[in-house]
C-alpha cells in the first residue's frame, strides 16, 4: 500500500472516531426531547422534505437500510412525532408524515442544534468547513463508484 492509501487510510479511521463523537453528543443534546441521534435524523429527513416520503424513499436518502428506518420510524409513531397515511402512488407502501408534535419536537431540538454548531463553528474558519465538505462529499462520491 502507498502513503497516500495509508494517509486515507486514517482519514477513514477519524471520519469513523468523529461519527461516534457525533452521535454520543447528538444524543446528549437530544435526550430531553425523547429523541437519539437517529430518531432525529429521521425525523429531520421526513420534515426536510416538501412531500411526504415512504420509509424506502427515507432510507435512501439519509443511507441507512429500510430495516432500520422502518424500526425507528415506527418509534417515532408510537411517540407520536410521525404518522403513517395512505399513498395514492402505491397502495402498499404509506407514506411517512411529520405531526404537530413532531414538529414541535423537532423545533426545539434543532434550536439546541445551532447553538451547538455555532460554539464549533466558532472555532473554525469558513475556508476550513468548505474545504472539509467539499473532501467529504468527493470522498463520498468516490466510494459509490469504487468495488
Amino acid at each position: 500500500m502507498n502513503a497516500s492509501a495509508d494517509k486515507l487510510g486514517g482519514l477513514v479511521l477519524e471520519v469513523f472516531r468523529l461519527n461516534g463523537c457525533l452521535i454520543a453528543a447528538g444524543d446528549d443534546k437530544v435526550a430531553p426531547f425523547g429523541l437519539s441521534s437517529a430518531r432525529w435524523q429521521i425525523l429531520g429527513a421526513a420534515i426536510r422534505t416538501s412531500e411526504p416520503r415512504t420509509v424506502s424513499q427515507l432510507a435512501r436518502e439519509t443511507g441507512a437500510s429500510r430495516q432500520a428506518v422502518q424500526r425507528l420510524t415506527n418509534v417515532l409513531v408510537d411517540g407520536g412525532l410521525l404518522e403513517m397515511t395512505e399513498n395514492p402512488q402505491d397502495k402498499r407502501a404509506q407514506r411517512v408524515e411529520v405531526t404537530e408534535k413532531g414538529r414541535s419536537v423537532y423545533s426545539r431540538a434543532n434550536r439546541v442544534r445551532q447553538i451547538w454548531l455555532g460554539d464549533i463553528a466558532e472555532c473554525l474558519g469558513e475556508d476550513e468547513i468548505e474545504h472539509a465538505l467539499r473532501l467529504l462529499e468527493r470522498l463520498r462520491s468516490l466510494l459509490s463508484y469504487v468495488d
